[in-house]
């Protein structure tokens, strides 16, 4: 059987864990980008790092929020107002940096800001995935029934 022709009972815990790693490799990779900012680190031979930019300079701020934000997000860790932040740094980059060079993001070097951006508002929407901290913290704050177990979803709901 294709596996686009399964349903969720045949592939239960496929798209959490699609949802987590897609947040966890977006994160990682982010952080890079803010490594090259603040430290110059992951920088090629062919780009000059003349230091680290000025203390509470747009650049700085650009840096820090990749940096933890990046941390964050793998950690799924208030991933909602982190990524909403993150998108909207990622907007900001593009119309301030790239879109003056040109209109089209592989003309502007622009595309992986553009799919940052839009990876970043697809988790402030969805929030962390089920292999987060986020979904741990939640676990943890459910209230117990009176056995000692959680309630089933459908019942917190309704209450």
């Amino acid at each position: 059987m294709l596996f686009s022709q399964m349903d969720e009972t045949q592939r239960p815990g496929w798209p959490g864990a699609i949802h987590s790693l897609l947040r966890v490799i977006t994160g990682a990779l982010f952080i890079q980008h803010g490594v090259q900012k603040l430290f110059g680190l992951l920088v090629s031979a062919h780009q000059t790092w003349n230091g680290p930019p000025p203390v509470f300079s747009q650049f700085w701020f650009a840096g820090v929020l990749e940096v933890f934000g990046g941390i964050l997000i793998v950690l799924g860790l208030f991933t909602r107002p982190v990524a909403f932040l993150l998108s909207g740094e990622m907007a900001v980059a593009y119309f301030q940096a790239h879109l003056p060079r040109n209109f089209w993001p592989v003309l502007n070097g622009g595309e992986n800001v553009v799919l940052f951006c839009f990876v970043f508002l697809y988790l402030f929407v969805t929030g962390a995935g089920p292999y987060s901290v986020d979904a741990l913290l939640r676990t943890r704050r459910q209230p117990r029934t009176v056995t000692g177990s959680r309630p089933l979803s459908h019942e917190r709901q309704m209450t």
